[in-house]
């Protein structure tokens, strides 16, 4: 299957990852064939470098570049927040309207074999804006409660931590839809029989802006929603809050 690639130029190119889909091979999943980075080289007939990282089940904007210099160059952005980037997400429970979390992460291990586990002494400081875009309220019943409370909204992490929003959420007790890792699995539950076939973590690289390395020129590119993210929140409009 191809990439919808959003930009390409000599330098590098910018597709919309599909959910699902690794970006590459990892010592963790190294029997997989299939991968972003396979793709591409295939699709574009040039090798690609990755210049950052989406988790497997998050969709959206990600870059790749065509050379070593250049992957350095865009990777220098991201590692000092010289970008911004825009998230969408569905979270449990009714958020406040706005709002940044301001919460340290401690860096995660997963070593070949082994449990994963928080590395004692590596916190980092990590702060997400949000804002509130829909609530919803929907009459299904969702472990001791007898309605389903839902929020649609816009994220703007300032860093990239490895699963940043997803841990944020999760400690503001606001756990993404369809995480599997961090979410609540009542909720979880809950969706996927009422859904099922359009089931997945809720969150989505919608926007990133940057410098292009070689031109200097300011760029933003948008990825549109997949059509579960899409059908989902059609079925969600009739339960909205005003």
């Amino acid at each position: 299957m191809t990439l919808n690639i959003l930009f390409q130029d000599d330098d590098l190119v910018i597709v919309n990852k599909p959910a699902g889909l690794l970006v590459h091979r990892t010592e963790l999943a190294k029997d997989e064939e299939d991968a972003v980075v396979q793709r591409l080289r295939d699709q574009t007939g040039k090798w690609v470098f990755p210049v950052h990282r989406l988790d497997r089940a998050t969709s959206g904007v990600l870059i790749m570049a065509f050379s070593p210099h250049i992957a350095r160059a865009l990777g220098e952005q991201f590692t000092h927040n010289k970008n911004q980037k825009i998230y969408h997400c569905l979270v449990r429970g009714f958020c406040h309207d706005q709002g940044i979390i301001d919460y340290p992460l401690v860096k995660i291990s997963e070593p070949k074999g082994m449990p994963r586990f928080k590395v004692p002494g590596s916190e980092k400081e990590a702060q997400t804006e949000f804002e509130l875009l829909e609530r919803y309220q929907l009459p299904y019943p969702v472990s001791r409660y007898d309605s389903m409370r839902l929020s649609w909204i816009k994220v703007m992490p300032k860093q990239g931590r490895k699963h940043q929003i997803r841990r944020h959420f999760k400690h503001t007790l606001h756990p993404l839809v369809g995480d599997s890792r961090y979410g609540c699995r009542h909720i979880n539950k809950a969706m996927n029989t009422l859904w099922p076939e359009v089931f997945r973590l809720m969150l989505h690289a919608s926007s990133l802006s940057f410098t292009h390395p070689a031109t200097h020129q300011a760029m933003t590119v948008s990825a549109p929603f997949d059509g579960k993210i899409q059908t989902t929140l059609a079925r969600l409009k009739p339960h909205q809050i005003i």
